[in-house]
Parts: structure tokens; sequence; C-alpha cells
């Protein structure tokens, strides 16, 4: 198949053209980064530099595609979704101008990425909650910025599906996460920041690190070998969704922090930044339906794939420190 992925250079979609790859699949790989700024280049790929908030620009990169992987927006951990709200929702002209390509050029199969920012926040108010189903996303009272764009995006893949028979897929990710990601400028979610914080107090010999909030808000994260493998399965799947891709093993980040202070051999006193964006109080993503409609779960606890990240983030720290 010749398969597009947008946001190439990014975290997720760099991997996913490595697999892609990997299968025997011609990728064209388009991202607006310059392509020393990608995440992961890979020779094999069709490497292209483009703003696809530009409609031209979405047609040229769709065109003699089979199908379309659309991983492209705005978007990094919860310091940046609520400081740059508007920034975030600008990356709806992305899938629509996607969407209305693909119609042209019949591709057979479209994936847009969405987030679990969708949820409805009242649902999200205790640390430790059930895992969000695919229908707690209505009534609708998604992240502001950041998940209504997603919500409203979601929508017009629905229509684009019933009016124009466009197969569509919408995954909806909980915190993905691992190496070859961001760690640091304002990006970064958290467990790359706290893997950074400890590292980097560990580099300098220091007893302390912040923590954004009390530690006690609660998350489930998904290591990136596991998103990638969901992904291509619900993407070659007869299905459409909108469907959760992520893990059922809710954490606090004290308890995260935890984890990866016992990879640095150092326990560190935690100084608490409760003015600092810190998102709903508790998420977790239920998979009765992604284990039911692929006979899907996560294959890494989050120890082991923390760890995996641990050494990646401290390997790239100390490149740059022998600089």
């Amino acid at each position: 198949m010749n398969i597009l992925v947008t946001g190439a250079g990014g975290f997720i979609g760099g991997h996913i053209v490595k697999k892609l790859l990997s299968h025997g699949h011609k990728v064209r790989a388009v991202d607006i980064k310059n392509l020393n700024e990608w995440f992961q280049v890979f020779d094999k790929a069709e490497n292209i530099s483009k703003d696809l908030t530009i409609k031209e620009n979405c047609y040229a990169s769709c065109k003699d595609m089979d199908e379309v992987i659309n991983m492209a927006c705005n978007m990094g951990g919860m310091g940046f979704i609520e400081n740059n709200k508007a920034l975030c929702m600008l990356s709806v002209l992305v899938n629509t101008h996607m969407l209305m390509a693909c119609k042209e050029y019949k591709i057979k199969k479209y994936f847009f990425s969405s987030s679990a920012c969708v949820y409805n926040a009242n649902k999200q108010n205790k640390t430790f909650i059930e895992g969000l189903k695919e229908e707690d996303a209505y009534p609708a009272l998604p992240e502001d910025g950041y998940g209504w764009e997603k919500l409203f995006s979601e929508r017009m893949c629905r229509h684009f599906l019933e009016d124009y028979k466009l197969d569509v897929k919408v995954a909806r990710y909980h915190n993905i996460y691992g190496p070859n990601g961001t760690y640091d400028g304002g990006r970064e979610k958290a467990p790359a920041a706290i893997c950074r914080k400890i590292i980097n107090a560990n580099i300098k010999k220091e007893n302390s690190i912040e923590v954004w909030g009390d530690g006690e808000q609660t998350r489930s994260f998904l290591y990136i070998d596991d998103c990638v493998e969901a992904t291509l399965n619900f993407f070659h799947s007869q299905h459409h969704g909108p469907i959760n891709i992520g893990s059922e093993e809710q954490v606090s980040i004290n308890q995260m922090i935890k984890i990866i202070e016992s990879f640095s051999g150092n326990k560190y006193n935690k100084i608490y930044q409760l003015d600092k964006p810190k998102g709903v109080r508790g998420r977790s993503s239920n998979n009765n339906l992604i284990k039911k409609l692929l006979n899907w779960e996560p294959k890494y606890s989050l120890k082991e794939g923390l760890f995996k990240t641990y050494n990646w983030i401290e390997k790239e720290i100390k490149k740059k420190h022998n600089q």
C-alpha cells in the first residue's frame, strides 16, 4: 500500500512510519517541522516538510495514496494545552482539509488520532475513577481548546463516513509515552517530564524535584509499542470507532514518581507546585470495547515501559552534557 502518515516527525507518527516500512508499505511521511527537527527520519520513506493547515498541501500530500493516517496536530502535555488553546484548536484545519482531500482522491482508509481529552470533565473529578467508556464523551464537556477540537473533528469524521462512505477510523489515545519523544521544552507529558527531572537531579546531585499539583492526580499511561500495535490492528479492521487505545493501569503521579525513583537508586523530596496546570483529577481508559472487537490488550506494564523510557532519556541527556 501507498500510505500517507501526517505528523510523521512527531512522537507517535515516527513510530508508526517505522512499523509500516517494516511491513513493506511505501510511506509518504509529512510534518510541518523541518527534517532536522523530526524525532525519527527513515531513508526508505518519502519525507516532506509541509504545513497541513493549508488546503493545497493536504491535497498534494494525499495524491496517489491508498490510505491515510493523520497524526498531525498541535499538542503536548497539560502545561502546553492549557496555555495554547487557540493554537490547539487550529488543528481542526488539518483534519478538515485532509478529509476533503481523501474524499476527492477516493482514499480507501482514513485514521484520525483523537484523545482522552474529549471525555466529559464531570466524570473525572475524583482521583481514582472508573475507566472511561467511549460513550462517556457525551454529554460533551471536553478539555477546553484541545479537547473540543478533537471532539469536533471526531464528529466530522463520523459525518464523512455517513455522507460520503469514507472508511474513517477514530481512536482516542490515553497518555502515550516512550522513547523517541519529547522530554523537555514544554510539550512533554508527565512520564517524560518526571524521568528528566530525576535524571537531572541525579546528575547534579540534588535532593529534590518539582511536581506539578499535589501528586495525587491520576492517569493511565500506554507504552508506545503497545500504542502502535493497537493503532495498526484497528486501522486494518472493519471497525470505525471511536475506540479507546490506552491502559487500565491507573496510577497517581506520586506512585509513578516512586517507580521512576527506583531506576535512579535515589529518593527525592517533592516540591509540590499547586499553581501549575493539573488537568482533570483522575483519568483512565476502559478497554472493554477494544478487547471485544480486536482481542487486544497492552503487553507492557507501566514499570516496564517507564524503565525503557528512563534509559532512553538518560542517554539523550548525557549526550547533551558531554557535548
